[in-house]
């Protein structure tokens, strides 16, 4: 187990997802390995049945065959935090959004920075598309697992949903 919850694995074009969870709730997307790690967690705790319908609409995202979750997810962050992964959520298939936006979105314009910290701290990266927030002039900053990464999720949403990027 990987700190009291069940996971499993699955290849993708990015590299190959950790997925964490608890009590038939979605913990953790990672891409190769959880936070903190060098390694992927060992076969202690892996369930793949438990993971079968995440595993499955990830298969269908990457085949360009969905554009939308329906994972019950348990995000474990501050109130803050939360509210930012909430107003990523709303962040539609295709395009994308600032630090700023998102900071004016949960009324608190001045918060940017703190904005960007919370979309770092994200632990179910592509499902809460935190891959969809740019800088404000538009350049690909920051993200947990390689610009390289956002770049190919922003390019595959692009292709598949037909939208124009800011």
């Amino acid at each position: 187990m990987v700190n009291g919850t069940s996971w499993s694995a699955l290849e993708s074009p990015i590299g190959e997802l950790i997925l964490t969870g608890n009590a038939g709730a979605l913990t953790g997307l990672y891409v190769g390995r959880l936070p903190g790690s060098d390694a992927p967690p060992t076969d202690d705790g892996r369930d793949d049945r438990v993971f079968d319908s995440v595993r499955a609409q990830l298969t269908e995202y990457f085949a360009g065959e969905r554009t939308s979750f329906d994972v019950p997810l348990d995000l474990r962050g501050t109130e803050f935090q939360r509210t930012v992964w909430d107003a990523l959520l709303r962040v539609p298939f295709g395009h994308t959004t600032t630090y700023g936006e998102i900071a004016r979105r949960i009324s608190k314009p001045a918060a940017v920075r703190a904005v960007g910290a919370a979309n770092g701290r994200n632990p179910v990266s592509i499902i809460v598309p935190c891959h969809r927030v740019v800088g404000s002039n538009g350049s690909l900053v920051g993200y947990g697992w390689g610009v390289e990464r956002k770049a190919f999720l922003l390019e595959h949403e692009r292709l598949v949903a037909g939208a124009t990027l800011l």
